[in-house]
């Protein structure tokens, strides 16, 4: 190794464990300067994927598999071209929520080319076909699974397993401008961020850097458009203090039930007071009705997720679709086929590791939440030539509709189509508004019957919605 990326390396380490240890003494200035001196060495390890165990023949489609290094952690990825025209079509850079969901979860069960076939599938043996509503149909789209410790990402010290927010933000841009350098072919083509769930709080912060990193002159220009978010986290606090208003109006709880637990709870309903009685009695309640409902959809069944490969012999479940991923991914055949490291071949894939994943009511294991809102980031952006797709599944009680319209309306953005209902194959697919200053678009959509995330529940309406959003078409 020569003596400048050893200099790198070690500036590199010093400031990621900065990072690590204090967020809040990480400034945006000096990240921006460590990545303006960093070489960009080219990805590690690159492989063409011809063929999956689990669908028969020759992949139609274009797959890449591959690791690239950040610092301490090995981060991996699938890049699927676009069956349109590769050359001209957006490149998308996916973030799949969690955070430490693989990216394989958003590439099978949302927006990629591949389904489960469930009617010949067995969990010894799953079967795939091509998904008619894959994203890919119209752009690049590069999956990856970020930070260290998610899918068959993997890290070189125990210690670079230990992340948050502005670490995996950083980890997730430094990949990205590594990955380009090693596919300059895709510079030109236009870029986009996208992501759901959890990627709400990482998204706006990488898009930033992007901006910034393109007027400072650092490394080559990415060719960036703008940012998509579906059912995205945004502001801690907020969303999930909308749960309760939106089971109101979803018919769950009664007005009088509302009305004395908004009043008696101030409108504040995670940071509880100890000492209010009141309230805790309310929530008491709240709970009784809501306990049993799904978050994710409140339409569909609620199940005891505990045990993934539990018989399916009672009601249909949406995790036991996930069952088939488990099996299939801890297979060697699929492994080697992958091309995955020998690193992680004694770890167990899970579709989200829960070491990692945030919830409002528990401390992690190895993820700091140190970004509680990425609003003020939303806002920053709208002073940049940007557009923004932000849309919810409208039965999404984990990351209500209601919250991600209070903080696009604090943005104070300009109302240039008021809301109205758009649709697909003429039957109403959701609801949408469109915000617009001089420089900056910003599209909302509700998917109807949409739970958390919306592609998984309503495929066609979304590939839809994205075909027409990218070919700004009135949507």
């Amino acid at each position: 190794m020569n003596s400048s990326i050893m200099k790198t390396d070690t500036f590199y380490y010093i400031l990621i464990n900065l990072c690590r240890l204090s967020p809040p003494r990480c400034p945006m200035w000096f990240i921006v300067f460590m990545l303006i001196t960093m070489s960009l060495k080219v990805t590690e390890s690159q492989f063409l994927v011809k063929s999956l165990p689990g669908f028969y023949g020759d992949l139609p489609f274009t797959l890449e598999t591959g690791y690239v290094g950040v610092g301490e952690s090995e981060l991996f990825y699938y890049f699927i071209e676009s069956e349109g025209n590769p050359k001209e079509d957006p490149l998308l850079f996916w973030l799949t929520g969690g955070p430490g969901c693989s990216g394989f979860s958003g590439l099978l069960y949302e927006i990629g080319p591949l389904t489960t076939n469930y009617a010949t599938s067995t969990l010894e043996k799953p079967v795939f076909e091509i998904n008619p509503h894959s994203w890919t149909k119209v752009a690049n789209i590069i999956f990856i699974d970020q930070p260290a410790g998610t899918g068959f990402a993997y890290a070189k010290t125990p210690e670079a397993y230990m992340t948050n927010d502005t670490l995996s933000s950083i980890q997730a841009y430094i990949f990205l401008k590594k990955w380009l350098v090693d596919h300059p072919k895709f510079l030109n083509n236009p870029l986009y961020v996208g992501g759901d769930s959890y990627t709400g709080i990482a998204i706006p912060m990488i898009v930033q850097e992007i901006y910034n990193g393109n007027e400072v002159g650092e490394g080559s220009h990415l060719n960036i458009k703008g940012y998509l978010l579906g059912n995205p986290l945004t502001d801690t606090s907020g969303d999930y203090n909308s749960r309760i208003p939106f089971a109101h109006r979803m018919a769950l709880l009664s007005d009088a039930i509302y009305k004395s637990v908004k009043e008696n709870c101030n409108e504040e309903y995670l940071k509880i007071d100890p000492n209010n009685s009141l309230c805790i009695h309310d929530l008491q309640v709240v709970d009784k009705c809501l306990g049993r409902i799904r978050k994710a959809n409140i339409l569909e069944p609620y199940c005891d997720t505990s045990n993934i490969f539990r018989a399916f012999d009672k009601q249909w479940c949406r995790d036991d679709n996930y069952a088939f991923a488990y099996s299939w991914a801890k297979s060697r055949d699929v492994r080697e086929a992958l091309h995955v490291r020998e690193e992680v071949s004694d770890i167990e894939w899970v579709r989200c590791n829960d070491s990692l994943s945030f919830d409002f009511n528990k401390e992690v294991i190895s993820y700091t939440h140190d970004v509680l809102s990425s609003v003020g980031y939303h806002r920053r952006l709208t002073d940049k030539h940007c557009r923004a797709l932000i849309y919810s599944g409208d039965h999404d009680m984990v990351v209500p509709y209601l919250s991600t319209l209070n903080w696009i309306e604090s943005l104070n953005l300009p109302v240039v189509d008021d809301w109205r209902p758009w649709f697909v194959e003429e039957q109403v697919a959701g609801y949408t508004m469109n915000y617009s200053n001089d420089h900056y678009d910003l599209t909302f959509a509700t998917v109807k019957g949409g739970g958390h995330t919306a592609p998984e529940y309503k495929p066609k309406e979304c590939l839809n919605m994205f075909m027409r959003w990218l070919a700004n078409d009135y949507l």
